[in-house]
């Protein structure tokens, strides 16, 4: 049967419930919530003054009412020790959404901790340890201890690369401002750690390299240009599916042709303006290419499906035809940018050859090239905004392919201008404040693949999971449970009240090839389940978080609620452990090392605030957490240039100037041959295995489920990730709807359940990314380019059935996710 929640009367909000401000902490959209909080002894009443809303709730409510909140966005929690109400609900007078919720942020409430309503059990309350053959609890100081203990001593006697980092990056949950520069103070401060990784990918590095190294930030316009735009050209991105809100807000309108009236007020009537068009580059049909031909019509709506890893030879055609019939923006180019005959030399490609590359028709690439920049009636150049994700940055040639889109929108002059931009959608809200990264070296450290060969002593992993979210998944899995067990049966074999037998013992086993791994996450994740030591830590809203979207709108989500347990912020555990760190070189002699650690001295989080973006951050001086609360859920626009009449100003768009991000604050074009496919091992594995399992996201789960796993909401609709086959592929396969095939190849296998899809490709597969129940990483190769970005998208294996359609799955619908009008 279908999910109930078993909810029929929730609780009026009274008219003095504590209001506080919310951004969500899921996607990079960054939508606005209240979220309302009261005594569980009380509820408001119908009267209009008897509830927050000062409506007459005993009255029947228009259809687009403030005035209602849906059971997944109530909870109890606890609030200062006591039992409360909580209603998180979407803010109607925030800019970004407007009221909008999506799957993810209009369940903020039901997804947090809760005892009374059994929500989010699985959250760590205490600090765990290996102790008697199991993770068993103790109190921060012994934690913190035996974390500093081992890690001192591993580092003083093989220095600071024996110890390893995994780290997010990002803004929202398990990250923000606060908990980034915590954690970048200790290991960039305090030390120069070299071995480190980001939460999704193997090694230290932006997964947008080229665009930076070009001049040009990632997220330099705002999303009023999607109304704005002309055209959009949307490459390996699923909007609709993965920033749901800002498709719906923004995109939607302008392909409606209801943006019109704003269109011809931001251009005062210089330029004539029409309902926008859209190119879409993937090579699979999604929900939101369906859905933007509902809106707009299929004739302002163009699919081009390339070969899969293909993208660069489409967009060095498109810069080399445009160039040719004269579209560029010449005076741009002469007084911004450097570099562009060399470039246009470099990359020349024929629509002929870019045909044979690609898959498409001639006439596709050069109408897709005509929609991006041929001039519009009385001669105004086209107002095209480029937007980008996983599909071109875990894709084939990252670093070139990256730098081939943002040529093509620095030729056309759309960056820098209202309704143009070349941007990247966004997975997480970002959120980066740590010292320089310089030591780390470019290309960086390729850390699981040093950690499977038996490197490095001591693992601190911070809010992520690399047994879910990694390449090469399964081989790491297995090299990282052989090591790890080497220690948990040494520190099996003393007692544990001896503190320095077991430091011992670790230390001896870790000069055996064992790895001592310490787990800081709000969760049991599946790596942690290989861990020593588990610190429980708290998310947004469980403490003040400041993190920006994917317009650099930057605000501050208030803290509503007390986190589970003992758990407190990753910033203040990363002052802890450093604190214990200075005490342990101390008693060893060593205070040279010792005098690193001071300066962590921090009570609270915005303490860390204060110490990092405030100190350091561009524009960081005119931001502190007051002003944030008095700029609500529409906070500012990163960077701050000023605070005045009580606002903090912010910058709409970047580059509008035309000075970037350069010495000389000119952007640079950038030489982006083809060639082929780049990763090694990636044309051996498409010839020899007959699918193409490409991968991605699903609306219903964030990130890698980690919140999600026991919740029932989202297991009941996806037990398993699902795979989606072509009705053809599924009859030569004898598999049906439901049946759990296996995925395998030369590096590995993993499971999915079968979804039928008529609209999918022969021999082009596509499966849910990093979900528990089925690691697509698994069969990844460990190929990446030459600035360690794994390519996951490209990934080729075989398909076998190996369980007819399981009990927990019989009663799911497979009917396409695609919406119609009428």
């Amino acid at each position: 049967m279908a999910f109930k929640r078993q909810i029929d009367q929730l609780p009026i909000i009274p008219k003095d419930a504590k209001e506080f401000n919310v951004t969500c902490h899921y996607c990079i959209v960054g939508c606005g919530y209240k979220a309302y909080t009261w005594p569980t002894n009380k509820q408001g009443g119908t009267a209009p003054d008897q509830n927050k809303f000062g409506v007459d709730l005993s009255k029947q409510q228009p259809a687009e009412t403030e005035a209602w909140y849906a059971p997944a966005m109530y909870n109890i929690v606890k609030q200062n020790g006591d039992d409360v109400h909580l209603v998180i609900k979407p803010d109607k007078n925030c800019v970004v959404n407007s009221g909008l919720g999506s799957i993810r942020g209009a369940r903020m409430a039901e997804m947090s901790y809760s005892r009374p309503r059994n929500t989010e059990l699985q959250r760590l309350t205490s600090p765990m340890v290996w102790r008697y053959g199991q993770m068993q609890p103790t109190s921060w100081e012994e934690a913190l201890d035996l974390v500093a203990q081992v890690t001192c001593r591993v580092v003083a006697e093989r220095g600071e690369d024996a110890l390893f980092v995994s780290t997010s990056d990002h803004g929202g949950g398990g990250g923000g401002y606060e908990n980034t520069w915590g954690t970048g103070k200790l290991y960039f401060g305090a030390m120069k750690v070299k071995n480190i990784r980001i939460h999704n990918r193997p090694a230290y590095n932006s997964e947008v390299h080229a665009t930076r190294d070009m001049g040009v930030g990632e997220l330099n316009n705002c999303y009023q240009d999607a109304e704005l735009a002309d055209t959009i050209v949307a490459v390996g991105t699923n909007a609709l599916e993965t920033q749901t809100n800002y498709f719906l807000k923004y995109w939607v309108p302008n392909l409606r042709g209801s943006s019109m009236d704003k269109k011809k007020a931001e251009f005062g009537g210089s330029e004539p303006v029409e309902q926008g068009r859209i190119v879409i580059v993937d090579p699979r049909r999604t929900v939101t290419l369906n859905a933007c031909e509902v809106e707009a019509g299929k004739d302002r709506v163009m699919h081009l499906a390339i070969n899969s890893g293909t993208d660069l030879a489409l967009f060095n055609a498109w810069l080399t035809y445009i160039v040719e019939k004269g579209w560029t923006d010449k005076a741009f180019i002469a007084a911004s940018t450097k570099n562009f005959d060399k470039a246009v030399a470099a990359n020349k490609t024929s629509l002929e050859e870019a045909a044979r590359i690609t898959g498409l028709t001639v006439d596709q690439i050069r109408k897709s090239a005509e929609w991006i920049a041929e001039p519009n009636q009385g001669g105004a150049r086209r107002r095209t905004m480029f937007a980008y994700e996983k599909g071109l940055i875990w894709g084939n040639d990252n670093y070139r392919t990256n730098g081939a889109l943002v040529n093509v929108a620095l030729a056309t002059g759309n960056i820098g201008r209202p309704g143009g931009g070349c941007v990247r959608m966004g997975g997480h809200q970002e959120g980066y404040s740590r010292p320089s990264d310089a030591h780390v070296g470019k290309p960086a450290a390729y850390v699981d693949k040093l950690l499977i060969e038996g490197k490095g002593g001591v693992h601190h992993i911070w809010a992520c999971d690399h047994y879910k979210t990694t390449l090469n998944a399964l081989k790491f899995k297995r090299a990282y449970k052989r090591r790890t067990d080497i220690v948990k049966d040494a520190m099996s074999a003393v007692p544990y009240g001896d503190r320095k037998a077991l430091v011992d013992a670790i230390v001896g086993s870790i000069r055996a090839g064992g790895l001592f791994a310490v787990d800081v996450d709000i969760i049991p994740a599946q790596i942690g389940q290989a861990c020593h030591v588990w610190l429980p830590a708290a998310t947004s809203g469980e403490m003040n978080l400041t993190s920006m979207n994917g317009e650099r709108r930057m605000r501050l989500t208030e803290k509503y609620m007390d986190p589970p347990g003992v758990a407190i912020p990753d910033c203040l555990i990363a002052a802890r452990i450093a604190n214990n760190m200075e005490r342990v070189y101390r008693a060893m002699g060593k205070n040279d090392l010792a005098n690193k650690f001071k300066g962590f001295d921090w009570k609270t989080e915005e303490d860390a605030f204060m110490d990092g973006y405030h100190r350091h951050e561009k524009g960081g001086q005119f931001v502190t957490y007051e002003r944030l609360r008095a700029m609500g859920n529409n906070g500012f626009q990163e960077p701050a240039v000023d605070f005045k009449d009580g606002k903090i100003i912010g910058t709409k768009r970047l580059f509008a100037d035309g000075k970037f991000n350069s010495k000389d604050g000119k952007a640079t074009f950038m030489e982006t041959k083809w060639r082929g496919l780049q990763a090694a091992g990636k044309e051996e594995e498409k010839k020899k295995f007959a699918y193409l399992i490409n991968n991605g996201r699903t609306n219903h789960v964030w990130q890698s489920a980690y919140l999600d796993q026991q919740n029932e909401f989202v297991v009941d609709r996806w037990p398993y990730p699902f795979i989606q086959l072509n009705p053809q592929d599924m009859s030569e396969l004898g598999v049906r709807q439901g049946d759990i095939v296996e995925v395998y190849n030369d590096n590995g296998s993993a499971q999915a359940m079968v979804y039928p899809t008529p609209t999918a490709k022969r021999k082009q597969a596509f499966m849910l990314f990093a979900y528990p129940t089925g690691v697509q990483g698994n069969v990844v190769s460990p190929g990446v380019n030459e600035l360690i970005i794994p390519n996951y998208k490209q990934t080729w294996g075989n398909i076998r059935k190996i369980a007819d359609v399981p009990e927990g799955v019989r009663h799911l619908t497979f009917k396409s996710q695609d919406y119609a009008v009428g």
